[in-house]
């Protein structure tokens, strides 16, 4: 085992999207455990739109990665050290460890325990991590979907996105995604169920949603808020159902973005707007991902991973989604000496 705990800490904080130069390598002895902490190697390192968030000034859920701290981060690793009796060595865990080799970790920082017998270590950050779970909760739990309703999602090709897509189809409903390449709409139409997708660079007007969705929308699955949603809710449905997951279309909280006002919209056609974070719902994981993880066994369920390799590749891993160019749930594979499970 290295000595060395390879991390990488944030340099400072972006105005709008991160990239490579806000953070910076800070190689640090390998950490002691105190009583109750146990050491986890890292394997799979989760990249989330949400890290940009967690590294900027304005309103959040929670507080920000403070300069100099390693860059906060779900990760899957496997203990090789411990000084805790409810976690052995061997164990393979998902919880907050960060962009680093090497995590003195506690009980509060485990998300869920991974069960490489239902799949890959890497799911464990991946379909049966935050983007599964969420799209199974925030669709059941805030959309409440009934079949024959028609479910709008943004983003339909991405790690949440394409799994809400499958998931809504199994409901019953008309399911019409939003996503921004050719090739992600050929995706959506071919691997993730969508009865139809459109790519919203090649124009979001009010003729292309009305042809996309003839019967208006039931319930809109939102990961971008900004222009898209923009576009979106006129085209919502009397008691129609918002659910706000992300906001990735936004560059930036600071000044506010001045966009249409939606309080007439709310009022008269009696919407419910709320806002899904999957933190709140932790309780939650196990019994979702039994669910989703029998339904991948039997190959109803289809879910991408996109990997690079090498802890120095998680900052331009996190700008990438941001351009776009991701092909499913972007994930770090850490290479530190040792075989990735």
């Amino acid at each position: 085992m290295t000595a060395v705990n390879r991390r990488i800490v944030l340099d400072h904080r972006p105005d709008g999207i991160p990239g490579a130069q806000h953070f910076r390598r800070d190689d640090q002895p390998l950490p002691e455990l105190a009583d109750g902490q146990f050491l986890v190697r890292n394997h799979y390192l989760s990249i989330d739109p949400a890290q940009r968030g967690w590294i900027s000034a304005g309103p959040g859920y929670t507080e920000p990665v403070a300069p100099g701290a390693v860059m906060r981060s779900l990760a899957v690793g496997v203990v090789t050290a411990t000084r805790n009796a409810k976690y052995a060595v061997g164990d393979h865990l998902y919880g907050w460890f960060g962009w680093q080799d090497f995590c003195a970790a506690t009980e509060a920082q485990v998300i869920a325990r991974v069960d490489t017998g239902q799949g890959s270590a890497s799911a464990g950050a991946g379909l049966y991590g935050i983007c599964g779970v969420t799209a199974w909760l925030a669709l059941t739990e805030l959309g409440r979907p009934r079949a024959g309703e028609t479910v709008l999602v943004s983003t339909a090709a991405g790690a949440v996105g394409s799994v809400v897509g499958q998931l809504a189809r199994r409901l019953g409903c008309r399911v019409v995604g939003l996503t921004g390449s050719d090739e992600k709409v050929r995706q959506c139409l071919a691997e993730f169920g969508y009865h139809a997708a459109l790519n919203y660079r090649s124009g979001l007007d009010t003729a292309a949603l009305r042809t996309l969705c003839p019967q208006g929308v039931d319930i809109f699955f939102d990961n971008t808020a900004g222009e898209i949603a923009d576009a979106v809710w006129p085209h919502l449905n009397l008691r129609g159902r918002i659910i706000q997951c992300g906001t990735a279309a936004v560059g930036s909280w600071d000044p506010l973005p001045v966009a249409p006002r939606r309080e007439r919209a709310v009022l008269t056609k009696r919407l419910r707007h709320e806002g899904f974070i999957i933190f709140d719902h932790l309780e939650r994981f196990p019994a979702v991902i039994a669910q989703l993880s029998r339904w991948q066994r039997e190959g109803t369920l289809v879910f991408h991973e996109d990997i690079v390799t090498g802890l120095d590749a998680a900052p331009d891993a996190l700008t990438s989604i941001f351009r776009g160019e991701n092909r499913g749930k972007k994930m770090v594979r850490i290479s530190n000496g040792t075989r990735a499970l």
